[in-house]
């Protein structure tokens, strides 16, 4: 490969999201800082991603002493460890080949490990069966979606497969679609209603992409990601209902599970909605469901590990399921493991139950708390507004942004990051304040901006991230509001040289041109 014409037109295709290039100014400004520059703030926060070790949350006590244990056999001897972290470290190297976590898998996974999943989900889904043959593991919910998507990928042009995404989706996603061939039909999510799923949206979605695509599946995701709304049943059986009319594929992005904290709210499953409805749609809807270590509960999303369940799907695309994972010899063991002990945690009777319970039930209580906090103080931000979540891990509030902004998105000057007014704020609020989060997915020809801010963080550092972002957003704010009144005073001295009118009057509270 000499030259960048060599490339793959559609590796050149795939859209960058503004992630990358805020992480590689985040990194130059590490290093500047470590090198001696003096700047407001000791380090840079970075919650634009679903990385909550990253970003300080501590890991599951139980899940990491397993895990070294099988890492470490000599461990098994040691007795300062709870005897069913020891045992359970056994059971797990028993499963593995050589009884190693070295050694390879099969490229579907640890026949253990996806009988354990199918277990989890018969009882999550109370008794609607489950079996360990129609469960893949992969290297993460992601990679999943992408052996099913490239599976579906085929045509050009008006025959070019499509498949419905909501607006806004996860900002992995697009690239996703792109690698893979794909056109994205956004469907949108109705930020009034909290996000909701819409039918009259999917049928326009759908409608509106005849002629330009092959529509062959939707994705939902639910708990939304990054919305954090919740479908209830009735909202899940008319997906269904939708999806099996127009013959699409259901993909359902189920991570975020284990994370639903409104009150009186719980989290349904597509699988078990769908087997509650009458036969035909039981027995026809083709539905995969993804799960992933990405979920509030271990959040051990660099151990890269997920599967996804099949549901009525025909054998011979199964094998090529198969297939397309074989490409990745398999899974990490570790992340496999994990996946294990994520779904089948400690008994109440076993000596790491009462720690375990605590952690768990503290990463929950912290997700609730840090939504309510973070929601009062960006609903209480002038320009600023949000929609309570249900679950997940995100909140994404609007952002009316100041003409300041928008002016020099226009002109370029954010060129390095792209040109987007939102990717702007950003660029900025890291530069001025050292806070990386995630711009919305708007391409401002709605007037319509959002921000992406992951709330499962340690609350101290929380309560560090509202600080720099109140600070920079107020900041900004009387910047619009200083401009304003000298584009005011130039106006009124040229209309008195000029003679043509009497200087304005500002009157105390006067509205500024700031729209909040």
């Amino acid at each position: 490969m000499t030259s960048l014409q060599d490339v793959n037109p559609r590796v050149k295709g795939i859209r960058v999201s503004s992630q990358s290039g805020l992480q590689s100014l985040a990194e130059n400004i590490t290093r500047d800082i470590s090198l001696g520059a003096q700047q407001s703030f000791k380090e840079v926060i970075d919650i634009s991603s679903g990385d909550p070790q990253g970003a300080g949350m501590k890991p599951i006590s139980f899940v990491r002493q397993v895990l070294a244990v099988c890492l470490c056999p000599e461990l098994l001897k040691e007795e300062r460890l709870p005897l069913d972290v020891r045992l359970r470290a056994l059971r797990l190297l028993e499963a593995c080949d050589g009884e190693s976590v070295g050694s390879y898998t099969a490229s579907s996974g640890l026949p253990h490990i996806r009988q354990t999943i199918a277990e989890f989900i018969m009882k999550r889904d109370e008794a609607v069966p489950a079996y360990a043959k129609n469960i893949f593991i992969s290297s993460g919910a992601q990679r999943a979606l992408m052996v099913i998507v490239k599976l579906l990928s085929g045509g050009e042009g008006q025959l070019q497969t499509g498949v419905l995404i909501p607006q806004p989706c996860p900002h992995t996603l697009l690239p996703l679609l792109d690698e893979a061939g794909v056109m994205a039909v956004p469907y949108r999510l109705i930020e009034e209603n909290d996000w909701a799923v819409d039918l009259s949206e999917l049928d326009r979605a759908l409608t509106t992409s005849r002629g330009r695509c092959e529509p062959r599946a939707i994705y939902i995701s639910n708990p939304g990601n990054p919305t954090g709304h919740l479908q209830n049943w009735e909202s899940i059986k008319k997906v269904i209902k939708f999806a099996a009319a127009e013959r699409l594929l259901l993909l359902v992005d189920e991570v975020y599970q284990d994370s639903v904290y409104a009150p009186n709210r719980e989290f349904i499953s597509y699988k078990k909605v769908l087997f509650e409805m009458d036969k035909h749609l039981r027995d026809t809807v083709e539905l995969v469901s993804f799960h992933s270590l990405s979920c509030a509960c271990v959040a051990e999303c660099g151990l890269r590990a997920g599967y996804m369940e099949v549901v009525n799907m025909d054998s011979g695309v199964m094998h090529f399921v198969d297939t397309m994972l074989c490409t990745d010899i398999n899974a990490p063991v570790t992340g496999q493991l994990v996946l294990e002990l994520m779904l089948s945690p400690p008994n109440p009777s076993d000596p790491s139950y009462n720690t375990f319970a605590h952690e768990t039930l503290l990463t929950g209580a912290t997700l609730a708390q840090n939504s309510q906090r973070a929601l009062k103080l960006l609903n209480d931000l002038p320009g600023m507004s949000c929609r309570p979540a249900m679950g997940g891990i995100y909140l994404y509030p609007h952002l009316d942004l100041p003409s300041e902004i928008r002016e020099q998105a226009e002109v370029g000057k954010g060129a390095m990051l792209g040109l987007e007014a939102d990717v702007l704020y950003c660029q900025m609020l890291l530069e001025e304040e050292g806070l990386i989060i995630g711009a919305g997915q708007d391409d401002g020809t709605s007037g319509c901006y959002h921000l992406r801010l992951c709330i499962l963080i340690p609350p101290d550092t929380l309560e560090e991230v509202l600080s720099r972002l109140s600070s920079f957003h107020l900041r900004l704010i009387d910047r619009e509001r200083n401009r304003s009144v000298e584009e005011d005073k130039d106006e009124n001295q040229h209309a008195v040289t000029s003679g043509r009118n009497r200087p304005k009057l500002h009157l105390t509270g006067q509205k500024s041109k700031f729209k909040f």
